[in-house]
């Protein structure tokens, strides 16, 4: 299917800003299905505000013991939201990078590293 510029308005700024035929089967070949709402400078605007604020939670990835942020997140969103925990085996209080849920064990990084170890 050939696709064709469109005109979009901005849905932040009203300004007009051009949706490229390119743009739009990358699009369609990565399987997002709506349309951009916002014109790069505002897209851009909106991301480094998410960035302070500490961006999107529970995107990334809930394993423990990773070190920094990522988690294939594919952007900085700054420092990553931290949960209190205590660990399953050693009953030290700890932080975790997700929201516990209750029904599994959370370990701190020490007991998770060696549990991770063991199990090879």
């Amino acid at each position: 299917m050939p696709y064709e510029d469109k005109t979009i308005v901005c849905v932040d700024c009203g300004a007009e800003f051009t949706f490229t035929a390119d743009e739009q089967q990358r699009f369609a070949e990565r399987g997002f299905t709506n349309e951009p709402k916002r014109c790069k400078t505002c897209r851009e605007n909106r991301k480094a505000q998410q960035g302070d604020s500490g961006g999107r939670g529970g995107r990334g990835s809930s394993s423990v013991g990773r070190s920094g942020g990522g988690g294939g997140r594919g952007y900085s969103a700054g420092p990553r939201q931290m949960f209190p925990a205590t660990c399953a085996t050693c009953g030290q209080p700890t932080e975790v990078p997700f929201k516990p849920s209750g029904n599994r064990p959370v370990y701190c990084r020490d007991c998770f590293q060696a549990q991770k170890a063991g199990g090879r």
